[in-house]
């Protein structure tokens, strides 16, 4: 491609994105913290200010305080679809986009959609909105974080099977934090401002724990000052300097393990606004006919997240993953070096010891500094 085919694909970028909505993302360690509610508030007072905000999806959760502030809003009738023999509601997408408001509400970011419906996720229908050329905002928790999940299972014990892809707040040109403490929040579903009475005792002995509400709270201040930091950076004078920060991140097929490495070099990666790459590098022992499907299908997966969280997905085959490491080191100017770390029985200390300090003593001499994930 010629030099002025690439300044005029850098200019239908700018065009493209001027065009664009624009993202406002409420976020909180937990439901009830009040997001719904901040939400329509400020629809509200948007619309007392001449602006044509609508509700495009809000859950109530049949919160008093929250659908009393459904009034007075205009609601975009929801798509009706049937499912296993139920009649059951979603948003429907095309008819935001066919009445075009200037804002719309849409709660619950990391919802999966009902089977049949155009996308599979609702942050699938929130991109497509902005794409219209419609503001939107939206509410997640912290836990629905892809790069936070192995924190979050870990802290809550819960595995969280919605998730919305870090590249999607990292679109929003506004995070903010609806902030409680834990007592607030515990004191608030036992008044019966989150669930109803009969479901307040088991939320109190599983989830609504101070030693699991008070790290969450921590994740989403966070989240949010992170997503401060690259605003700051992204609002820089014309000429200031980018992140020099390229980090790789090398996976294997054993899945646990390169979910994690891919996770946490995302967050890495969000921290400092830099590109990144996720290297797998196919061994003979993992050869299409000799792999198996377990592996393969795992191994998808892991790949498909990795492109999802903004990387760039390098797949290759070799005997020799150091060389590879290295190459890919040397050619895409990587700063940083991810893997996880290794876990060596005894049979296998004296053939793969070697190997890693092969690899230590080759990033040493190029500068490039080594991360070991646990």
């Amino acid at each position: 491609m010629l030099p002025n085919d690439q300044n005029a694909d850098r200019f239908l970028n700018l065009i493209r994105a001027s065009r664009r909505g624009r993202l406002k993302v409420y976020i909180g360690m937990s439901a009830g913290v009040g997001k719904s509610y901040r939400m329509l508030q400020e629809a509200h007072a948007l619309r007392h200010n001449g602006i044509d905000a609508r509700i495009g999806f809000i859950e109530t959760h049949q919160r008093a305080e929250t659908q009393a502030l459904v009034a007075g809003l205009p609601v975009i009738a929801r798509r009706t679809l049937f499912y296993k023999g139920r009649e059951l509601a979603e948003m429907d997408v095309q008819a935001v986009i066919n009445s075009h408001p200037e804002l719309v509400i849409v709660d619950e970011l990391a919802h999966t959609n009902i089977p049949g419906s155009k996308n599979e996720k609702r942050w699938q229908d929130v991109l497509d909105i902005l794409d219209a050329g419609i503001n939107v905002i939206s509410a997640v928790n912290i836990q629905h974080i892809e790069s936070l999940y192995d924190e979050v299972q870990h802290i809550t014990g819960v595995d969280v099977s919605e998730r919305v892809p870090d590249r999607v707040l990292q679109l929003a040109d506004e995070v903010v934090n609806i902030d409680l403490t834990a007592d607030e929040l515990i004191t608030r579903l036992k008044e019966g401002k989150i669930y109803e009475p009969a479901k307040v005792q088991t939320a109190l002995t599983h989830f609504f724990q101070p030693g699991k509400l008070l790290p969450l709270r921590e994740l989403a201040l966070r989240e949010v000052a992170s997503a401060v930091e690259r605003k700051i950076g992204a609002t820089l004078p014309p000429g200031a300097p980018p992140s020099g920060e390229r980090f790789l991140a090398s996976i294997s097929s054993n899945h646990v393990v390169a979910r994690r490495v891919i996770r946490k070099t995302a967050r890495l990666a969000a921290y400092y606004q830099s590109r990144w790459f996720v290297l797998y590098v196919q061994t003979p022992d993992e050869s299409s006919d000799r792999i198996k499907l377990d592996v393969q299908r795992h191994l998808i997966n892991n790949l498909k997240l990795a492109t999802e969280l903004g990387a760039e997905v390098i797949q290759t085959k070799s005997d020799n993953i150091v060389n590879c490491i290295m190459d890919e080191v040397t050619n895409r100017h990587v700063t940083t070096v991810c893997i996880g770390k290794p876990h060596f029985s005894l049979a296998q200390i004296i053939l793969r010891t070697f190997a890693f300090n092969q690899l230590l003593n080759k990033l040493s001499e190029s500068d490039t500094d080594l991360i070991i994930l646990s």
